[in-house]
């Protein structure tokens, strides 16, 4: 089930956020809970019930070894297991022909590819996972009871495509009394920020989406303005849905009286590749820091073994988006990028402010090719014609109103973090979440007309 369907913000969301607060009045908060899970495992099968005992069998197994993990004589082993069986999973079904056909290309076999569907968020419940097994290993966290485990696992604002959460974060808030009741002030931040990411959905991402896809469909065909407009388009509609989603993800918890993660923090203001990842899908780069780059070592080594650790960190997080070459060699641009960085830094080289965000926000841009693009041939069509070999021809008058505005928005408006805290934007919180909400559910309306289907989101790819 999608978060900008009529569905889900018409009859999911409405219903189990009456239910579970009327089962948190009239009843114990266990059953509160369990309506919960099923209603979060409802939300998850919708897409497809063939993965339901995946997601089950795989939290099944991660508490129990959670639990061992928790106790004070735990083997070493035991973690090794948990994280290996993971990511096993998580190879199996993700990495399974990427490297079945790499094998036939260089062996020259021809073992047949497995077609396999790539199960909904298991990316992402896989990366939460362990680090519960680690956390559970460190003694930072435990969990003794399967149900709040469950409820972890499966709570369906952030089940999906995260923010990844920590379950020392999250459960607490569940345990707390006083998050029995529905609170105003959460009701209405919720709706605010929901409506904020329904809003850069809707409106600013799918519209995007028609640029980025007609240009990387044709990349041979690009022209130089044709070719800007289709790799800004992919820039600015990759961060609009993404984080349009975590909005959603977090207003749609904060009804629940559930506080997640911030996951974004204006990236494309960012004046360095250094900053661009402190801003940018921010609970990723605390899992890939706390769990890859920090047991690697860190900086506190050798600087070649600390440019090693950014390398090997970078690379996995790229094959993490996606079982392809282009997403390796996104990940060994940004680990380039941080490299060199740290040396420009050491060097104590600097430079003017408004240089420094326009060289970071253009590698950002051409990285992104890479990133979109099916393959290298395709992503060098694409910055081919960003170079004006193809030639230079007409533009689009519109894409590029629309790419104007766009930048006008990530770098001079709020986010929604800010905007909720905004005295001011606060006392007109209703009048302008109606507002979005209309535009959101007219433009969704369009897009449902158009293309007979409602859009999904892109990190339900990765």
């Amino acid at each position: 089930m999608l978060f900008n369907s009529y569905e889900f913000i018409f009859f999911f969301l409405p219903l189990v956020y009456l239910c579970y607060f009327l089962l948190q009045r009239y009843t114990r908060p266990v059953y509160a809970k369990v309506f919960l899970v099923l209603s979060s495992l409802f939300f998850y099968s919708w897409w497809n019930p063939v993965y339901l005992p995946l997601i089950l069998g795989s939290m099944l197994f991660n508490y129990l070894v959670g639990r061992q993990l928790s106790r004070q004589n735990r083997p070493k082993y035991l973690l090794i297991i948990g994280v290996g069986a993971n990511l096993a999973l998580l190879g199996y079904f993700k990495y399974a022909d990427f490297f079945i056909s790499n094998a036939n290309f260089l062996f020259g076999t021809k073992i047949p590819l497995l077609h396999l569907v790539l199960p909904l968020a298991i990316s992402f419940f896989t990366f939460q996972q362990i680090a519960y097994l680690v956390d559970s290993y460190r003694h930072e966290t435990k969990e003794y009871n399967f149900l709040n485990y469950a409820l972890f696992v499966t709570f369906f604002p952030q089940l999906i495509a995260g923010p990844i959460v920590h379950h020392k974060e999250m459960m607490p808030q569940f345990s707390d009394a006083t998050n029995r009741h529905p609170r105003a002030a959460n009701i209405a931040e919720g709706l605010f920020i929901f409506a904020i990411g329904l809003f850069k959905k809707a409106v600013i991402a799918d519209t995007f989406a028609v640029w980025a896809t007609e240009g990387f469909s044709h990349p041979d065909a690009l022209h130089f303005a044709d070719a800007w407009i289709t790799s800004l388009s992919y820039t600015f509609q990759l961060y609009f849905d993404f984080s349009g989603y975590t909005d959603m993800a977090i207003g749609a918890a904060l009804l629940f009286n559930i506080r997640l993660p911030q996951n974004f923090d204006s990236p494309y203001k960012a004046t360095s590749i250094q900053d661009f990842w402190r801003r940018w899908h921010i609970t990723l780069s605390r899992f890939l820091r706390d769990y890859i780059y920090i047991p690697l070592g860190g900086n506190r080594k050798s600087e070649p073994r600390t440019y090693y650790n950014l390398m090997t960190t970078f690379l996995l997080g790229g094959i993490w988006h996606g079982a392809g070459w282009t997403f390796l060699f996104w990940g060994a641009l940004h680990g380039a990028a941080l490299v060199l960085h740290r040396l420009w830094k050491k060097a104590g080289k600097t430079m003017p402010l408004i240089l420094a965000w326009f060289v970071t926000f253009m590698f950002i841009n051409i990285s992104w090719v890479f990133f979109r693009a099916k393959d290298f041939h395709d992503a060098f069509l694409v910055l081919k014609g960003m170079s004006g070999y193809n030639g230079f021809s007409g533009f689009d008058t519109m894409a590029l109103s629309y790419i104007a505005a766009a930048f006008v928005i990530v770098l001079f408006f709020q986010n929604s973090n800010q905007l909720v805290r905004n005295q001011k934007v606060r006392r007109y919180t209703f009048f302008i979440t109606a507002m979005l909400f209309l535009f959101a559910l007219l433009q969704m309306f369009n897009i449902s007309v158009q293309q007979d289907k409602v859009s999904e989101f892109l990190y339900f790819n990765f």
